[in-house]
Parts: C-alpha cells; structure tokens; sequence
C-alpha cells in the first residue's frame, strides 16, 4: 500500500522519445521463431505462416482502469499483458507477440517506467511471448497503456463466440469472483488509509483474492489440456466483465439460450468468507465481479466423460433454446433471468 518515496528520480526529458524506447526494452530478447525483427526499426517483421493470425488490443487509463495507489507499476505491467494474451488463448490460440505503447504525465520519472516495464518483461518471460514495437507520448492525464497482442492458430482450431449448440455443457475453468474481492479489499483499505496514514493494513487472510486482482494469470494451459483431453470446445470467451455478461455474448453470438447452476459455479473459500465479511452475495459477485480472466467456453454433451471430474474445469450448466432465454437457476430450484451488471467501459457516471 505504501510506496517508498526515497527512490532515484530521472526525468524523462533527459532521455527523449527514441532514448526512453531504448532504455527500457534493451533487456527484452526474441523468443519465437516468427518473429524476424522486433523493437528497433521502422515496423516489427514477422514470418507468415499457414496458421490463422489473432489479433487483439486493450486500452488501460489511470483512474478508469486502474488506481495507483494499491497498483504498483511493476503488477500494472504485468496485468496490462495478461489482459490481452487472455483474449488470444479464449480464441483457443497461443500468443507469440505484443506491443506495448504509453502515454505519460511529466510526474512519471524514468524509474516509474522500468518498473512498469519490469512487469511487462516478466511477464513476456512467463508466457514465451516477444515485445515487438509500440509508441511513447505524452499526457496530461497521468498514465495510459494500449497493448496489442497477436497470436496463431491452426485454422481448424480458432474457436468463436458463435459456435454454442443446444444441449452443449457450459465450462468455465479455474474459480470466480475473486479479483472484484481484492479489488473491494484494496478499495477499503485505501479509504482506511486516508484516514489515518499511519494505519498498516493486515492483508494476510485476503492474499489470494489481492494477487487475483492485482497480478492475474491468463489461461495459457487451458487450449493445451483441451486437446490433451481431445475435446474442440464449442464456443469461447474470456472472463473479463463478469460471467453473466460474458455467457450472454456467447448465447447472443450463438443465438442460443442458457441455464447457469448457482450450485455448480467454483468459489474460493476466501470468496466465499470475504462476501459474509462485506455482507455481499457470492453469486452475485461471481456473476458480475469480473476481471477473473478464467476461460468459459461449451462443449458438445458427448465429451462430458472427458471433461468431469478435471480438477481445472467445472461444468456449470448447458445451451438451450434461444427462446427459452438466459437464466440461472438458483439452490432452491427457481429460474431468474441472467442480467449483464458487470463492467460496462462506456457507463455514464
């Protein structure tokens, strides 16, 4: 929570543009084949091959995305990658490449950035994936950060939203609603802390539900131990807005209908005793928390022998009809309708 204040401060306009690029990529070295040339020259070159290219990119802002007081830079880094090779890996793909471009107030010193950039480089490393271009400016408006990730796959592989059928099992893997926990924990000991900044927060009992927040995984194993288990799912998206909207895109894209088990979604125990602390609704929260980044996607009903029982994936209902709607049906038997209440990017405040 608290940032050292006694580090080295550099300025940026020591460096320049070119000079600040230079800097901080000259420790990130090529991993993947495809990639022919990366950071140093007009445009990053990479080799054509017979697979389908992915394509994806996020934009992450200071005080809409993130909020630097409990973010440290080195976890944004990290985080803002995440985000984009999860979309890759829910097109059922593997990412080889990223840029990475920035916008930054003049209150960001050049050892601000190395952290921001050790995190992106630790986070290339984990994933096998090379840092090939991207951009630097200014902003009067603290931090932005736009990644762009591209990926491969076999053209018979790639997986999209659309492909839901009836009777298909509804999968997610991992468990839900931790991160928007960690988020809620940080939030609260933000406030505690502006209060009284001699205040130091005990967060041993929340490290899960914090490290899912601020230092997410994405689910590079998941298209592995699909084919592993030789199973081609159906459909397939990532968890970033909350699992309600995101099986709604699934079911809008397939023109298909769903119903959701309450009893069947996978929680932490953490989650699970956080929400009684916070008096909130574990479901809910799983519906709707996001930022988990855990894979849902359907498969036909004949691989449900192959996927039960996996420890990485719960099974949590099954296509239907379009016009029999989207909907979950609660412990006690009853049918409400699925609404999409996570994060909304264009909400008006």
């Amino acid at each position: 929570m608290i940032e050292d204040k006694n580090q080295g401060r550099t300025s940026l306009s020591e460096l320049g543009e070119f000079g600040l690029i230079n800097h901080l990529t000259q420790y990130f070295k090529i991993k993947n084949p495809a990639t022919v040339k990366g950071v140093g020259d007009d445009a990053a070159v990479l080799e054509a091959s017979e697979k389908q290219t992915l394509v994806t990119t996020d934009l992450l802002i200071e005080g809409v995305h993130f909020d630097l007081s409990y973010m440290p830079l080195k976890h944004l880094g990290y985080k803002a990658v995440m985000v984009n090779l999860s979309d890759v890996y829910a097109m059922n793909g593997e990412a080889e490449q990223i840029t990475v471009s920035i916008a930054v107030s003049n209150r960001f010193t050049l050892e601000a950035l190395e952290a921001l950039y050790a995190g992106i480089q630790l986070a290339c490393d984990t994933y096998k994936v090379d840092l090939v271009g991207g951009d630097t400016t200014s902003s009067n408006k603290g931090i932005l950060i736009s990644v762009t990730a591209i990926g491969k796959a076999n053209k018979g592989d790639v997986v999209y939203r659309s492909g839901a059928k009836e009777t298909d099992l509804i999968v997610v893997s991992g468990d839900l609603g931790a991160a928007y926990l960690g988020l809620q924990v940080l939030e609260r000991e933000k406030q505690v802390f502006q209060v009284n900044p001699n205040n130091q927060p005990d967060l041993d009992q929340y490290t899960y539900l914090i490290e899912r927040q601020l230092k997410p995984e994405a689910r590079k194993d998941v298209p592995g131990l699909l084919k592993e288990l030789e199973v081609k799912p159906t459909s397939m998206i990532d968890i970033s807005d909350g699992l309600s909207s995101e099986i709604m895109h699934v079911c809008s894209q397939s023109k298909k209908g769903c119903k959701i088990y309450e009893d069947k979604i996978p929680l932490d125990p953490q989650v699970i005793s956080t929400c009684e602390e916070f008096n909130l609704d574990s479901t809910m929260i799983a519906l709707s928390g996001g930022e988990d980044y855990e894979l849902l996607f359907t498969v036909s009903i004949d691989d449900f022998e192959k996927v039960k029982g996996n420890p990485n994936f719960s099974i949590i209902g099954h296509i239907t009809a379009e016009d029999q709607g989207m909907n979950l049906v609660t412990r006690a038997n009853q049918e409400i309708e699925l609404k999409a209440q996570g994060w909304n990017a264009l909400k008006e405040e």
